[in-house]
């Protein structure tokens, strides 16, 4: 059914008429073993302030019956239901089926390969309720929830206000799982989960707190569970805390789901994608992922459910404070104290990227519609928006950070809130006016860039911003001393930043000067008086992991701006790898290593750079703890069949290294066949089917591309958890004449790529995007096509195509 996109002028003139008091929504999943259909029945009780006046309701599921005060309405068209003659007081009830459970939006119905079983989820940011019951789609008609869901007799079901306030009625081969009411929610954040699911719940700090996922990773679940509960206690109690409002509920659940993507936020319920529960032992850099994305979830608790932006154009208030507050969280309450080192290190560049990019945007912007808010769920939104609330809280102290989000609280709980509700708020507590940090930082874009003049012993921080002088800003400068071949810090200096030329008091005599120390803000920095040679020297003898860091994303930005060659690049973070002592941050560096060598560097230097990072590899493989993240980068760096027997060896049972191993093989030319239909039989994962996938993806044979092109790309029957690393292997250097064809083909797929939602269409877009066998008039072609597609697959294109066009050109450029 083809839907429309909710306008704010609409949203803002149903927000005025209407008032929601309550949904009681009854829905039936027992169709589902053996059918696509999920029906529901939405009862919708509201308010209006000018009886006689005329509205819609969205239901972009099949309608089979809709009244309104027992009145029979008409079809629905564009996903809506004109609701006409509205009373004061006034109930609606609309019946729908939605059968579209494969590829549709907000409901999916997952079979697990291993033991057929069948589970299903729902999911609706940003507008996605609505493809499953009638209601009022928007962020600020909130209302509490009632759900009854019929179920089939061995399934569990979870809720906002948890599977085990339930009243659970025996139905014969069906159960019906009746919830308490939850608190005023926005429809977004809602949810229902249902399956054969497995189950662990304890008892924390006077929580009832459970875990959930299907019953094949059982045993991965047990063995992550102590782990996950004790994150969760922590957090709760951090931003309890920090927020001056615990969480109102007494249950917290969290369901890993099969075929979902990312995880979202449902109040009460949080929804991950079960890629989460790694099948291997999880490597440093996973867990703290997962610690972070706990975290994130848990603070749209409050940023989001309890507090909600009024219109798409605040998403920042949800997602950049989530973002923020997760590692806030974690260095303050948690094992996981380099958390800002490891975004700094991965997520952080990606913003500086897309901030210099041709779809930069402020973080806070006009929204016309929710097709327009589904693009801004982007590096700009979450990485960069984080960075600058620490700076904020940098700005304005985090004692009184603290309070201003007490006082926030305390004064919109259950509601809806703008950009200067929270300015407001932080303001008064740290007794400054925000409103010129307010424009610089959040209503304008690009990223200001800052380096050091210096002439004797003065020092001037010189900050230039995007249409002039740089932001308010406070900025640390370190200042370090040769010690041997390492930098000790001998001063750290913090400054405001009101101009462009900002006295620093720095010792005299530094060896090097770091600005941005201990990175406080948003900004790309360059090396004084533009010795990139210094620069290059200092990242590795500097005593941090966050001043290193700084000194990385330096070079790095560097590489795509241009300035330098890749091969200066990687040599850096090689160097630094050798000395690093995070290892929340050697997986992410391994990464950047792998990628400069393979992406950025001329043909005629990948072989030697590819080379010198698997020799990193070996050398950290040596390192206590550091085996198997260092094993497995050189699965991506081995140079040639030998090496990839040498890994083998060293692998062992290690069921997810020999995969790794098999994808490297298979790019460079070797047997697999048999080795894949053995790994098959040992690998306990039910999904490892995909991991086959990947190493037939990596093939150099125009057979196998073509049948991993249509499984991935035109079938699409590759779940968003699981195509990730399918598409890494399909678009692997070395292969471009192979490759060459699939840009058109590529093309070819815009115009429907947005199918499924949000989440499948960045996935698509981005993912299957061409790396190599392009040149720059495909990319010209690709920026063009994205004028006409969607807005979320046209600015992820946008993204891509530039990013990718930086990589040719620094191909092109080689050493200088």
């Amino acid at each position: 059914m083809p839907t429309r996109s909710l306008t704010q002028t609409e949203a803002e003139t149903r927000a005025a008429l209407l008032s929601v008091d309550r949904y009681d929504i009854a829905v039936d999943l027992t169709d589902l073993p053996t059918g696509p259909h999920v029906r529901s029945v939405s009862t919708v009780t509201f308010t209006c302030r000018e009886p006689g006046a005329r509205t819609f309701v969205d239901c972009a599921a099949e309608v089979v019956g809709a009244t309104l005060n027992d009145r029979p309405l008409g079809p629905a068209a564009d996903g809506r239901i004109e609701l006409d003659g509205l009373a004061a007081r006034n109930v609606l009830r609309v019946e729908s089926v939605q059968a579209d459970t494969t590829e549709g939006e907000g409901v999916h119905k997952a079979v697990d390969p291993a033991d057929g079983e069948v589970y299903v989820w729902m999911s609706f940011e940003p507008d996605e309720a609505r493809y499953v019951w009638a209601c009022f789609d928007q962020p600020d008609l909130k209302a509490p929830h009632a759900f009854t869901v019929t179920a089939p007799a061995g399934w569990t079901v979870t809720s906002n206000s948890g599977s085990g306030n339930a009243r659970v009625r025996e139905l014969g081969d069906a159960r019906t799982w009746t919830f308490p009411d939850t608190p005023a929610l926005s429809p977004y954040n809602t949810v229902i989960n249902a399956g054969p699911l497995y189950e662990i719940r304890r008892e924390v700090d006077g929580r009832d707190l459970g875990l959930f996922t299907r019953r094949s990773l059982a045993a991965v679940l047990d063995r992550d569970a102590d782990e996950m509960f004790t994150l969760t206690s922590q957090g709760l109690a951090f931003y309890g805390r920090v927020f001056g409002m615990p969480f109102p509920q007494r249950t917290y659940d969290q369901v890993f789901m099969p075929e979902f993507g990312g995880a979202m936020e449902n109040y009460g319920c949080v929804t991950w994608s079960d890629v989460f529960l790694r099948r291997s032992t999880p490597t440093p850099a996973e867990r703290g992922l997962l610690a972070r994305v706990l975290l994130h979830e848990m603070a749209h608790m409050w940023f989001g459910n309890i507090v909600t932006m009024r219109w798409w154009d605040d998403l920042w208030l949800n997602e950049a404070f989530a973002e923020f507050a997760c590692h806030w969280a974690a260095v303050s309450a948690t094992a996981y104290t380099d958390a800002w080192a490891a975004h700094l290190a991965a997520e952080k560049l990606t913003a500086y990227v897309a901030d210099q990019g041709p779809t930069s945007h402020p973080i806070s912007l006009p929204i016309r519609d929710v097709a327009q808010a589904a693009s801004i769920f982007d590096a700009i939104t979450y990485p960069k928006g984080a960075s600058v609330l620490q700076q904020l809280m940098t700005y304005v102290g985090e004692d009184n950070f603290a309070a201003g989000m007490t006082a926030y609280f305390a004064q919109h709980a259950w509601g809806n809130t703008t950009l200067q509700d929270l300015i407001d708020a932080l303001g008064a507590a740290g007794g400054r006016d925000l409103n010129a940090w307010r424009r610089g930082w959040l209503e304008t874009a690009g990223t200001d860039r800052l380096t050091l003049e210096t002439d004797g012993d003065d020092v001037v921080l010189v900050g230039r911003g995007p249409a002039g002088d740089p932001r308010p800003q406070v900025v640390g400068v370190g200042a370090y001393r040769r010690d041997g071949d390492r930098l000790a810090r001998t001063a750290l200096v913090r400054v405001e930043v009101q101009g462009p030329r900002t006295p620093v008091a720095v010792p005299a005599g530094a060896d090097f000067l770091l600005v941005n120390d201990d990175d406080l803000t948003f900004a790309t920095t360059r090396p004084a008086a533009g010795d990139t040679a210094g620069l290059l020297a200092a990242a590795p003898a500097l005593p941090t992991a966050v001043s290193r860091g700084v000194a990385v994303a330096t070079v790095y930005d560097m590489l795509i701006a241009g300035e330098i060659a890749a091969r200066e690049a990687a040599r850096c973070v090689l160097d630094v790898l050798r000395v690093e002592t995070s290892d929340a941050v050697i997986e992410p560096y391994l990464t950047m290593a792998g990628t400069i060598a393979e992406s950025w560097s001329p043909e005629a230097e990948r072989a030697e750079l590819t080379a010198a990072v698997a020799a990193v590899c070996r050398e950290l493989a040596d390192q206590d703890g550091r085996r198997q993240v260092a094993l497995r980068a050189f699965a991506r760096s081995a140079g040639d069949l030998d090496d990839v027997a040498w890994l083998q060896e060293q692998a062992g049972d290690d069921v997810d290294l020999r995969w790794h191993a098999l994808v490297r093989k298979a790019e460079l030319g070797g047997p697999t066949a048999g080795e894949v239909d053995d790994l098959l039989k040992r690998d306990p994962d039910p999904d490892a089917q995909r991991r086959a996938l990947a190493v037939r993806a990596a093939a150099p044979d125009p057979g196998e591309k073509a049948a991993v092109w249509q499984t991935l790309a035109v079938d699409r029957s590759v779940p968003v958890g699981s195509f990730g690393p399918v598409a890494a292997a399909f678009w692997v250097p070395g292969q471009d004449e192979l490759l060459a064809p699939y840009a058109e083909k590529y093309l070819e797929l815009l115009p429907g790529l947005d199918r499924g939602g949000m989440i499948l269409a960045m996935a698509y877009t981005g993912r299957l995007f061409p790396r190599f066998g392009v040149d720059e008039a495909f990319l010209d072609r690709a920026e063009e096509a994205a004028t006409r597609v969607a807005p979320v697959v046209g600015k992820t294109l946008r993204e891509r195509s530039d990013l990718v066009r930086r990589m040719l050109r620094s191909r092109a450029n080689g050493s200088r």
